[in-house]
């Protein structure tokens, strides 16, 4: 009977303790963290079924209260100043009350891709400057948030992490592009600068796109299925997204930068398609298209011939297919014998510069290469046409990598010259030319620039 009468209330004292749920937060929700400016931007959390909470935000001092669903979730948005801080945001439930301190209003960027983004002052052979990088990153104005890695087979709704100041401390283990980058930003608009990190070295764009993209696409779903596994990334799609995507698109952000590409060169014919359906479900995941900054991949010795060459290839034309995007050329800071160059800095100056004149509105220089256009065929000769060629020019004694085909598909060596930002281009043996390319091989390092100083990408004409 006393057993009985210790069982009763046991449960009695479970079911209790389980009907006092108190308001919890998402990890990315918390102190030290980043708000988009002038925005209705979302916090959301969990509670009791039913419960009301109440949020304060210390900026305008302006109440907010939400009721918690029956699946014991609660959102709402609360609109954000321009950019400032620090503030606080208070969030009470009937049985307890957050205080989010040390919160700035800024711009957020998610950072994302393989390892040559996940890449740190510290990591391997480093960066460019490391020592003095480190021991000056003193930027209390930015923040990192880093999304340890973390697969999963369904989209989750939480995910590790906190927010950090940038310090030498902080930033040593930090995305280096992306430090560098928002230092960049943070220099021209005078702003606080929030960066999410979750790349994942070696990692394929097929684990980054939502289950909707092979539910979609038979070519890439049949693709993704081979696979072949790797002791560096996870191969099963979505298993990234899933695990470290998902739970970020509730959080608004002012975009995203991103570099990968060298996990999927052998199978670059399928890549701008997969790429610019992966760039799509995050833009439908997080509600709205926001800008997506990439960077082509470096010349490297891949294992065959011209698959790099290839993917650089596919990665221009996916500007075309996917708006509100941009690319930075890096074949001029390669290291061919290693596919992660140390020179970090003019890959994050070189996309943030693309951010500062496409998002931001603030920089008038050129902020591209020269990008392939169109070419015409002039008897034996072949003239090509750029955009964002003023100034074109060459570094060096004559220009390099250009070759010419004609009707049977195989391409020779062939000189070029620069007349009216313009290339013209000719083989002794190609008499009748139909086709052009550029910088198609894997270790390319040509010497075609603009008068930016920009590097031109990779084309083919075919």
């Amino acid at each position: 009977m006393k057993l009985h009468h210790f069982i009763i209330t046991l449960l009695f004292v479970c079911s209790t303790q389980l009907s006092i749920a108190e308001v919890t937060l998402p990890n990315v929700l918390s102190d030290g963290m980043v708000l988009q400016r002038n925005e209705n931007v979302k916090l959301w959390g969990w509670a009791n079924t039913g419960e009301k909470v109440q949020i304060t935000t210390s900026w305008n001092s302006k109440k907010y209260q939400v009721e918690t669903s029956i699946a014991a979730k609660w959102e709402i948005e609360v609109s954000t100043p321009e950019a400032g801080g620090p503030y606080t945001i208070t969030i009470k439930g009937d049985e307890n009350e957050v205080v989010l301190k040390n919160v700035l209003i800024g711009e957020v960027w998610v950072c994302s891709g393989q390892s040559n983004m996940q890449w740190s002052a510290t990591t391997s052979a480093g960066i460019d400057n490391a020592q003095y990088e480190i021991e000056n990153a003193n930027y209390p104005n930015i923040r990192f948030f880093t999304v340890p890695r973390r697969t999963s087979e369904h989209p989750q709704e939480n995910l590790p992490g906190r927010w950090d100041e940038c310090t030498p401390e902080t930033m040593k283990d930090f995305s280096a592009v992306a430090y560098f980058f928002a230092r960049r930003l943070q220099e021209e608009l005078n702003i606080p600068v929030g960066l999410i990190d979750n790349a994942w070295g070696g990692s394929p764009a097929e684990v980054w796109a939502t289950k909707s993209v092979f539910d979609e696409n038979d070519d890439l779903r049949e693709v993704a299925k081979n696979l072949e596994d790797t002791p560096w990334s996870p191969v099963t799609p979505s298993f990234l997204y899933n695990g470290m995507v998902h739970a970020l698109t509730p959080f608004k952000i002012a975009g995203t930068i991103w570099y990968q590409g060298e996990s999927n060169v052998s199978r670059h014919a399928h890549y701008k398609k997969m790429f610019s359906e992966m760039v799509g479900s995050w833009r439908k995941a997080w509600g709205y298209n926001f800008p997506f900054y990439y960077v082509q991949i470096a010349p490297y010795k891949y294992d065959n011939p011209e698959e790099g060459a290839h993917l650089r290839n596919v990665q221009r034309e996916a500007l075309e297919v996917i708006p509100n995007s941009g690319m930075v050329v890096v074949s001029d800071i390669a290291t061919v014998n290693d596919i992660h160059p140390p020179n970090k800095q003019d890959v994050g100056l070189r996309l943030a510069n693309l951010a500062l004149k496409k998002t931001y509105k603030s920089y008038e220089d050129e902020v591209n290469g020269p990008l392939f256009k169109k070419h015409q065929i002039d008897g034996k000769k072949v003239e090509v046409t750029f955009d964002h060629a003023e100034g074109l020019m060459v570094r060096g004694k004559k220009l390099t990598h250009f070759e010419v085909a004609g009707s049977d598909g195989k391409y020779h060596p062939a000189k070029a010259t620069i007349k009216n930002d313009k290339v013209i281009v000719s083989s002794k043996n190609v008499p009748q030319p139909v086709n052009v390319r550029f910088a198609f091989s894997n270790t390319a390092e040509p010497n075609l620039f603009n008068g930016a100083g920009l590097p031109a990408s990779t084309f083919i004409s075919e």
